[in-house]
């Protein structure tokens, strides 16, 4: 439905106010240093994320404030010295909780926004937590390099991964690994990054760590049906080299019903992981371009994360790549053998019918022979009674004083009744022939 909506007249489509809303639905956050946030991303259905909703305007509710009325791709608010800002994905929801006033006295890991919220608000979200990380701003601009036994004493002396993004204006400490308190942790120092700058880069890097993990979701799907892949691709072997090396005569009706379960199977294992395999490969995607605009440089003696997501990631994306193309090319496999299947039974079908055709050619050639037998009698048979019937009545008309050679006349009649009975016999047999013809032609 077209719509008149401006100072032109225009004839404006229904949908472009959407469109414009899209590409700004998502705002990059404007962080200033020194910050701390918290991030979740959390798993769920469509109900869940109706639940989801409830449980967002409960926190409106508490603090006196009006909810939204309806859901929305991304929403902000600021409730005391938390912000929080909510975003709806296809398959997940995400919260940042960002502490508007930064305590420096304080751990900033452990003493992290979530202590902001209220009691049993986090155990009660709907749907299933899928990354779960604290990220920690400091500002370096007028510092020198920090110190690396102070960011190893952050990350419980795991083994860091660190970069120095957007060209060294910045630089970016990980282990990509849970800690005590079940979240990741990433510690930024900005080095000479504007506010705005560092808002994109820290969205890039917690999208980055979504990402990845939603990308490693399909990994468990992978190992499990390779397996049994394996094992489908023996019996499927074994069922084809049967069918091209046995010379005795096969159960036909056996094997067919195994390639039948075995397309089922394949089938079914299809349904259950081309959505995932896909959404793999589109999270892998986003990973690797989200990583190209951080411009990593490397901090001596450290991976870089694009080193690392090269090193770990991809492997695995493979896997779930190749798992993929494995069942698309054994159900591809199982169509062919099925095809030669049933050529066989379909050549073995017309064989039978060619034997039966056969058959049914002999016993009408036999049939044909007797009819003609048949016909034989038939006319003998009906002269005789014929020239019984005449003989009574050249008898009634010789009683009746008739002279005339009453045994010559009956010898006379006897050759052309059975003449006339032939004929007539003859006649009526070439009609249903002719009658058949033109049935078989008219078809």
């Amino acid at each position: 439905m077209e719509r008149v909506n401006n100072s032109y007249g225009l004839k404006v489509h229904p949908m472009r106010d959407e469109l414009y809303a899209e590409l700004h639905s998502r705002p990059f956050q404007v962080l200033k240093s020194p910050a701390r946030a918290s991030y979740l991303a959390v798993l769920s259905n469509a109900e869940q994320k109706n639940q989801d909703f409830k449980h967002f305007c409960f926190l409106y509710e508490t603090n006196g404030l009006t909810p939204p009325k309806e859901d929305g791709v991304c929403i902000e608010v600021e409730i005391g010295n938390l912000k929080i800002r909510r975003e709806k994905h296809i398959e997940f929801i995400s919260y940042t909780f960002s502490e508007l006033t930064v305590n420096l006295e304080k751990d900033p890991f452990t003493d992290n926004a979530f202590r902001y919220l209220p009691d049993n608000w986090l155990p009660a979200l709907p749907g299933t937590v899928i990354a779960a990380f604290h990220i920690v701003v400091e500002d370096a601009r007028n510092q020198i390099d920090p110190d690396l036994s102070i960011a190893k004493s952050l990350f419980e002396n795991m083994r860091l991964i660190g970069s120095r993004p957007q060209n060294g204006d910045a630089q970016v400490w990980t282990s990509f690994q849970v800690h005590s308190d079940g979240c990741g942790r990433f510690l930024i120092y900005n080095k000479n990054m504007s506010d705005s700058q560092l808002g994109r880069m820290v969205q890039r890097i917690v999208e980055i760590e979504t990402y990845r993990l939603m990308a490693l979701l399909s990994l468990s799907l992978a190992r499990k049906y390779s397996t049994k892949l394996a094992l489908m691709d023996e019996k499927l072997a074994d069922t084809t080299g049967r069918l091209a090396e046995s010379k005795e005569k096969l159960d036909e009706s056996a094997l067919l019903r195994e390639l039948i379960d075995m397309a089922a199977w394949v089938e079914a294992a299809r349904a259950r992981t081309t959505f995932r395999f896909s959404a793999t490969m589109a999270y892998q995607e986003l990973v690797m371009t989200r990583l190209s605009e951080l411009k990593e440089d490397e901090v001596s003696g450290h991976l870089t994360m694009t080193e690392f997501m090269t090193r770990r990631l991809e492997p695995a994306v493979r896997t779930c790549k190749t798992t993929g193309e494995h069942l698309e090319n054994l159900s591809r496999r199982i169509d062919r053998v099925s095809d030669m299947m049933r050529t066989r039974v379909e050549m073995s079908i017309e064989s039978q019918n060619q034997e039966v055709l056969s058959s049914m050619d002999r016993r009408s050639e036999i049939q044909l022979a007797m009819q003609h037998t048949v016909e034989g009698l038939s006319v003998a048979a009906i002269s005789y009674y014929s020239v019984g019937l005449i003989k009574f009545l050249i008898e009634a008309l010789y009683d009746k004083g008739i002279q005339f050679d009453k045994s010559l006349v009956i010898g006379i009649t006897v050759p052309l009744v059975i003449a006339g009975v032939w004929f007539a016999t003859r006649k009526i047999h070439k009609r249903f022939l002719r009658l058949a013809e033109e049935k078989a032609n008219s078809k």
